[in-house]
């Protein structure tokens, strides 16, 4: 049985919302703030506590969860004189589950052991419905002793796996969304070429389940994109903003990756062309618009 904490949880978008109630669920007290308040009160009826102020989340809490959208945001609410930093309690753990780059949160990890706080970084993969089943991959950079300390936590939401130091975790996750990204494209032709050569889509993809071929973006993103349906679990600028990321961080270690780098082309496209809050599946649009 998991000992219950006391837990800030910061940020309650699409993924944080269903993170938190899960933590409250597994009978912890979760304080919650987010800066529409309207998407953190309907935590309320599943227990959480929702606080007006995001120093009210974290001063008494002994794990702080940070679910933002962007290192920016995060280096802005946690950091600098009126930081989450300076608001919380020595030894406490905080844990930053936002997809940010990994120099960030390297220099997270510098402050936060300034203030005598454990740092972990622990992006996750999954979309919506994973955050909301619990069966997120949690890739987590950070101390090891602090891992298993907070490890009991992590698996109320999915997967947890130390990969290495502070940073690690957002490296995987970069990795992670350089193959999502990729992965996405390849259906995408792949759902055109069927199309245009006269085979039924829908038939495609049952065939190709079992084989080599298949996977989690063939069924759920290729089904999307056939029925057009993209309703975001994934936003379109969510996944730019990761595979700018990775292009950016492959630059600092001078690595050509050409085919990321195409497919990052192919999102800014997407994204300049306002579908940019559409889900990541949407990309079959920008491949459409190339073939017209």
């Amino acid at each position: 049985m998991t000992t219950s904490r006391t837990i800030g949880f910061i940020g309650t978008g699409i993924m944080g919302a269903p993170m938190a109630a899960r933590l409250a669920h597994a009978g912890h007290q979760v304080l919650v703030w987010n800066r529409t308040k309207s998407k953190a009160n309907r935590l309320e009826s599943v227990g959480a506590t929702i606080v007006e102020k995001p120093e009210e989340a974290v001063a008494e809490s002994d794990v702080v969860i940070v679910m933002l959208s962007s290192g920016p945001v995060c280096d802005e609410m946690l950091l600098g004189p009126s930081g989450l930093l300076n608001a919380m309690q020595r030894d406490a753990t905080l844990i930053v589950m936002s997809s940010i780059p990994v120099e960030t949160a390297r220099r997270q990890a510098e402050e936060a052991a300034k203030s005598q706080i454990n740092y972990l970084d622990a992006p996750v993969s999954g979309g919506e419905q994973g955050a909301i089943d619990g069966t997120l991959a949690i890739m987590v950079g950070g101390d090891a002793v602090s891992f298993k300390a907070v490890e009991p936590i992590l698996l109320s939401l999915g997967r947890p796996v130390h990969v290495g130091p502070a940073g690690s975790g957002e490296l995987a996750k970069l990795a992670n969304q350089m193959i999502v990204a990729n992965t996405i494209a390849t259906v995408a032709e792949a759902i055109l070429l069927a199309e245009q050569g006269g085979a039924n889509p829908e038939r495609m993809l049952s065939a190709l389940e079992g084989g080599f071929a298949d996977s989690t973006i063939l069924r759920i993103h290729g089904q999307r994109m056939i029925q057009e349906n993209f309703t975001p679990g994934g936003p379109a600028k969510w996944q730019l903003k990761d595979t700018q990321t990775a292009m950016a961080f492959a630059e600092t270690l001078h690595l050509k990756l050409p085919i990321s780098s195409l497919v990052n082309t192919l999102f800014e496209e997407l994204v300049d062309q306002g579908d940019g809050e559409l889900d990541h599946s949407a990309l079959i649009n920008q491949l459409r618009r190339r073939n017209d």
